[in-house]
């Protein structure tokens, strides 16, 4: 992840017919890097959108371009992919990135059986304030409240924002000590993050 201004902003209204209801691309909704995760909702463009939904699931099938999720609340949900999807995971990838028993965020518009056609998909995706409590070459011993964690260094991925400056690849003020905010995907296999990025000072 480059920042935001890799991010392809592009305000366009991308639709696909699906059982007669409009299928909408992430500009639409709003943005489409890992920031807009955890952005208060925003309204969408076109008024003929009423509103976009939200999901927190984990993703128990795959079936084709249908993911069956089981919602934080226990409840399965069914989210179709769209060629106007946009997936996050670490970076933009293709849908074939997601994997059963990964965790996701999928926003996007309800249709009329209950399935929400999404604009936009974060995978695993993570946001945890933390301390940096060692630093290796490609990873960061890390501590979020009791828990301790490996957060892995990621080339040409992994940037770093110190004292609300302009991120940068280098990590070289990073300190033992520091109190940041990290940005990044979770790995189920073992539980360490990829690091997106990480913010000190902010």
């Amino acid at each position: 992840m480059t920042g935001r201004t890799s991010v392809d902003r592009r305000r366009v209204l991308t639709t696909a017919a699906l059982g007669g209801a409009t299928i909408v691309g992430a500009s639409v909704l709003g943005g489409l890097d890992a920031d807009a995760a955890f952005a208060a909702p925003m309204p969408p463009l076109d008024p003929a959108i009423s509103k976009s939904s939200f999901i927190d699931a984990r993703v128990s099938q795959i079936k084709g371009s249908v993911l069956d999720v089981v919602e934080s609340d226990g409840g399965h949900r069914l989210i179709q992919l769209t060629n106007a999807t946009s997936v996050w995971k670490l970076e933009t990838v293709t849908a074939e990135a997601i994997e059963a028993g990964d965790g996701l965020y999928a926003r996007g518009v309800d249709m009329p059986d209950g399935t929400m056609a999404a604009d936009a998909i974060w995978v695993n995706i993570v946001n945890l304030y933390v301390t940096v409590r060692g630093i290796e070459r490609s990873r960061l011993h890390l501590s979020h409240g009791h828990n301790t964690l490996v957060g892995n260094i990621v080339p040409k991925r992994t940037s770093a924002s110190f004292r609300g400056g302009a991120l940068t690849s280098d990590l070289s003020q990073l300190r033992i000590g520091h109190h940041a905010q990290v940005l990044g995907a979770w790995r189920p296999a073992d539980d360490s993050v990829d690091i997106a990025r990480i913010s000190v000072g902010h």
